[in-house]
């Protein structure tokens, strides 16, 4: 059945959702930003590691 009166209202929820796709888009590569770092990190802690066993 049809509904009767006004026209739902989806301009709020398109807004809404736009703004959560957003939010977790950016949520998103952050962490990724975040796991790049770390592995960058870890390898240049690896490599002066192993620097330090070749010099030995």
């Amino acid at each position: 059945m049809a509904k009767k009166g006004r026209e739902k209202n989806t301009q709020n929820k398109a807004k809404h959702t736009k703004l959560l796709n957003r939010k977790k888009n950016k949520l998103r590569k952050e962490k990724e930003l975040r796991a790049e770092r770390l592995k960058a990190i870890v390898q240049k802690v690896n490599e002066s590691k192993q620097n330090e066993s070749d010099n030995e």
